[in-house]
C-alpha cells in the first residue's frame, strides 16, 4: 500500500526549487528563516493517516510541517519526511513539548526523545505546549539546547491567557522566543497579541487558521469572504491563507484531505488589494473558538502526562 502510494504522488511531486518558488519567508529575531505555510497535523490519526497527509504535503510542494508530542504521530511524520527523498535541510520541521516534559534536568531527555520519535538530529522548532508546570525551567533548557544546535528556534504556545503569564516567561529569558503560537483567524485577529509579540519581535503562527476546514465552519462561510474569493477565482480557504501570509503570520491549515492539501498551498499566484485586507479586518470580533479559562485547562491537564 505505501509502495503504490510513494508511486502515485511521484507522478505529482515537485521538485526542491520549485517547491521553494511556492512559499514565502519570515526572518526570526535570531537570523533564522521559517518558511511561513505549512500543514499542521493536529488530530490526524498517527500510521497511515499522518504518514499519507505528510508525504502527499511534501510532494505538492509544502516546506513546514507542525506537529507534536500530544498528536501523537510524530513517529509517522518522521517516516514521511524520510521517505519523501527531500533533503532535511530543505524541511522546517517543528514539535511541542507536553507540561510534564518541562524542566531543567528533565526536558533535554525528553527533547531526545522526541528527535528519536521522529528519527532526526535536530528540529527547526521547538514549543513548550501549554503555559502550566515548570514552564520556565523547560525554557532554560530550551535556550542550552538552542546554544547546542539540537533546536534552530524555539517558541511559546497558548501563553495567552494573560498578560501577566505571556510576561512570565519572556521577561526573564536569556533567548527571547522566536516565535508564539495563538488561535488566530479573521474572526479572532488577536490584536492585542499581535502588539505583545511585536514588543520583542516574535513572530506568530497560527492555529485553528480556517476556524474547522474540513467541517466547512462559519468563517469559510462568510459572505465577505466569499465575494473577496470570487473576484480572485479562489476558494474562501484560500483566501483566508492568503490573509494570513499578507498579515505576516506563519499558517499551518491541517488537513488529511489529499485535495484540500493540494488546494491550500495555492495561494502565491494572487494577491489580497488594500482594499480586501481592509475588509477582511473588518470581521474581527475577537471570536476564538476555544474559550477554556486557565484554571480550566490547569484542572483538566494535572494529571494527563505524556511519556514515551
Amino acid at each position: 500500500m505505501r509502495k503504490i502510494l510513494l508511486s502515485l504522488i511521484a507522478l505529482l511531486s515537485v521538485t526542491v526549487m520549485e517547491a521553494q518558488k511556492n512559499q514565502t519567508f519570515l526572518t526570526l529575531n535570531n537570523g533564522v528563516v521559517i518558511p511561513q505555510f505549512g500543514l499542521g497535523v493536529y488530530s490526524i490519526p498517527a500510521g497511515e493517516a499522518t504518514y499519507n497527509s505528510v508525504l502527499t504535503a511534501l510532494k505538492a510542494g509544502y516546506r513546514h510541517i507542525d506537529t507534536a508530542h500530544a498528536y501523537q504521530n510524530e513517529r509517522s511524520v518522521g517516516q514521511a519526511i524520510k521517505d519523501s527523498g527531500i533533503p532535511r535541510d530543505s524541511i522546517w520541521v517543528t514539535s511541542k513539548l507536553w507540561p510534564n516534559e518541562y524542566g531543567e534536568e528533565v526536558t533535554p531527555k525528553q527533547l531526545d526523545k522526541m528527535l528519536e520519535r521522529l528519527g532526526l538530529e535536530y528540529l527547526d522548532l521547538v514549543y513548550l505546549h501549554q503555559p502550566l508546570r515548570d514552564y520556565n525551567g523547560g525554557w532554560k533548557a530550551l535556550e542550552k539546547a538552542m546554544e547546542a544546535g539540537k533546536v534552530r528556534a524555539i517558541g511559546i504556545s497558548d501563553f495567552d491567557f494573560s498578560d501577566e503569564l505571556f510576561n512570565s516567561i519572556v521577561e526573564p529569558a536569556l533567548i527571547k522566543p522566536q516565535m508564539f503560537q495563538i488561535e488566530c483567524h479573521p474572526y479572532a485577529q488577536r490584536e492585542h497579541w499581535q502588539e505583545m509579540a511585536k514588543k520583542y519581535d516574535i513572530k506568530i503562527e497560527c492555529w485553528f487558521p480556517l476556524g474547522g476546514r474540513d467541517s466547512k465552519g462559519e468563517i469559510l462561510r462568510d459572505p465577505v469572504i466569499n465575494e473577496i474569493a470570487k473576484a480572485h477565482g479562489k476558494s474562501a480557504a484560500q483566501v483566508i491563507i492568503r490573509w494570513h501570509i499578507q498579515k505576516g503570520f506563519c499558517v499551518v491549515p491541517g488537513s488529511s484531505n489529499p485535495k484540500h492539501i493540494q488546494e491550500n498551498i495555492e495561494v502565491f499566484d494572487f494577491e489580497l488589494t488594500k482594499e480586501e485586507m481592509a475588509r477582511m479586518a473588518s470581521l474581527n470580533q475577537e471570536k476564538r473558538y476555544f474559550n477554556m479559562t486557565y484554571q480550566q485547562i490547569k484542572d483538566w491537564m494535572e494529571n494527563y502526562e505524556l511519556w514515551d
